[in-house]
C-alpha cells in the first residue's frame, strides 16, 4: 500500500511500496495550518510542480537536510544543483523518467511560474504538475496550482487518485475541479489548496455533494492519513 499524508495547503508526503520517501511541494515554516517543520520529514525525493513560496517555502532547508534528490522541471532542478550543490532529476512538460519507486511524469498546468527563492531571477520557469505511477492501481495524479484544462481529459484511464485544487481565485475552484474529475475519471479525488487564507476558503463539503457518484472525495485535514 502506498502512504499519503496531507501535510496542509499543498504539502503532501507519498511513501512508495519499495520504502521511498517523496515529499510533494515543501512549505512548512509559513504555512498557517500545519506545526510540521522540515526537521519533522524524511525524504528521498522531492517533487516541486512550480516555484511560488507557498509550494517552495521550504525546499531549501528540505534538500540541504535530507540529501533528497530534487524531481522538478528543468530550470528549478538547475537552480538547486548550481545555487546550493543538491541532487537533481530534471524534468519538464510530457517528460517522464524511471526512479525505483515508479514512473514520474511532468504533466501541464496553467498557473505562473516566478520562483521565489534567492537569486532565481534567471530560472524562472512553468508551472507543472505530476503524474506518479507507483504500479497497478496506485496511480497517484497531482494537479499543484492548476485552472481547468481541457489536456486533463488525456488522463483518462491513466489515474487512481487525483489531488485537485479547489481554492479559487489563484487555481481552479469548486465547479471546475468537479469538471476536471469528469475528465479524468479517478476512483478517488483528494481537494486542495483551500481554507489555508480567507481568500481561498471553500465549503468542501458543496464539493464532496457536487462530486457525487463520480468518484470516491477524501477530505483531508492536516496530518490526515490516505492508502491506497
Amino acid at each position: 500500500m502506498a502512504t499519503l499524508t496531507f501535510i496542509g495547503h499543498s504539502t503532501f508526503t507519498l511513501q512508495a511500496d519499495d520504502g521511498a520517501k517523496l515529499v510533494i511541494d515543501p512549505f512548512l515554516t509559513d504555512n498557517p495550518v500545519t506545526e510540521v517543520t522540515p526537521e519533522d520529514l524524511e525524504a528521498d525525493f522531492i517533487l516541486v510542480t512550480h516555484g511560488h513560496h507557498d509550494h517552495v517555502g521550504d525546499l531549501i532547508p528540505l534538500a540541504s537536510q535530507t540529501g533528497a534528490t530534487i524531481i522538478a522541471s528543468y530550470e528549478i532542478a538547475s537552480y538547486m544543483e548550481q545555487k546550493h550543490g543538491c541532487t537533481v532529476s530534471p524534468h519538464h512538460i510530457g517528460g517522464g523518467v524511471s526512479y525505483p519507486f515508479g514512473y514520474v511524469k511532468m504533466t501541464s498546468a496553467l498557473h505562473g511560474g516566478k520562483l521565489d527563492l534567492p537569486g532565481a531571477e534567471g530560472f524562472t520557469t512553468v508551472p507543472g504538475a505530476f503524474l506518479i505511477d507507483l504500479g497497478e492501481g496506485q496511480r497517484f495524479y497531482y494537479a499543484g496550482d492548476t485552472g481547468l484544462s481541457i489536456e486533463m481529459q488525456l488522463l483518462k484511464g491513466k489515474v487512481d487518485v487525483a489531488a485537485l485544487p479547489i481554492g479559487d481565485r489563484f487555481t481552479m475552484g469548486p465547479g471546475d475541479a468537479v469538471t476536471a474529475v469528469e475528465f479524468i475519471e479517478p476512483s478517488v479525488v483528494i481537494p486542495f489548496h483551500y481554507d489555508t487564507w480567507p481568500e481561498i476558503e471553500q465549503d468542501v463539503s458543496a464539493f464532496v455533494d457536487a462530486v457525487g457518484g463520480l468518484a470516491d472525495v477524501q477530505v483531508m485535514q492536516p496530518g490526515a492519513v490516505f492508502e491506497f
